[in-house]
């Protein structure tokens, strides 16, 4: 990989380490703060996004959310075990995903691609890349 390269590898894993650190934390600190509205309005898949809106359900998906996104964000940030991350990062942005997506429609000013798309292509890229390894721990801990 050039400097260059590096550079904009980097960046671009620290900025979206900060956007899913800073979503999760977020929620961690909100008490309030549940995803029971986002998923019982899911047009998609909708049986399935309300099950896990569910009263038996949602405590330990609004746990694995919130803390998934903080973890996310920290991993990314410090380049530590960046491959599980970035793939299970990619995992819960096609989650929300398909929820929102009215097919062909995410939102009212997409078709068929919508910002959850493009981070989770973002964050398998980072992957493929072995981003980690790019002023981070992981080529630390590899050694």
């Amino acid at each position: 990989m050039t400097q260059a390269q590096k550079i904009f590898v980097f960046l671009l894993r620290v900025s979206l380490g900060w956007l899913f650190f800073y979503a999760g934390i977020t929620k961690v600190l909100n008490p309030e703060w549940s995803a029971a509205g986002y998923l019982q309005n899911a047009k998609t898949f909708a049986g399935f996004f309300q099950w896990l809106a569910g009263s038996q359900n949602i405590g330990w998906v609004n746990f694995l959310n919130e803390w998934g996104l903080t973890l996310l964000g920290i991993s990314l940030i410090l380049g530590v075990g960046l491959k599980w991350s970035s793939v299970l990062g990619a995992v819960l942005m096609l989650l929300y995903y398909f929820s929102v997506l009215d097919f062909p429609y995410p939102n009212p000013h997409s078709y068929l691609v919508d910002e959850h798309i493009i981070y989770a292509l973002a964050l398998l890229l980072l992957a493929i890349l072995n981003a980690g390894r790019v002023w981070g721990l992981d080529k630390k801990i590899g050694r």
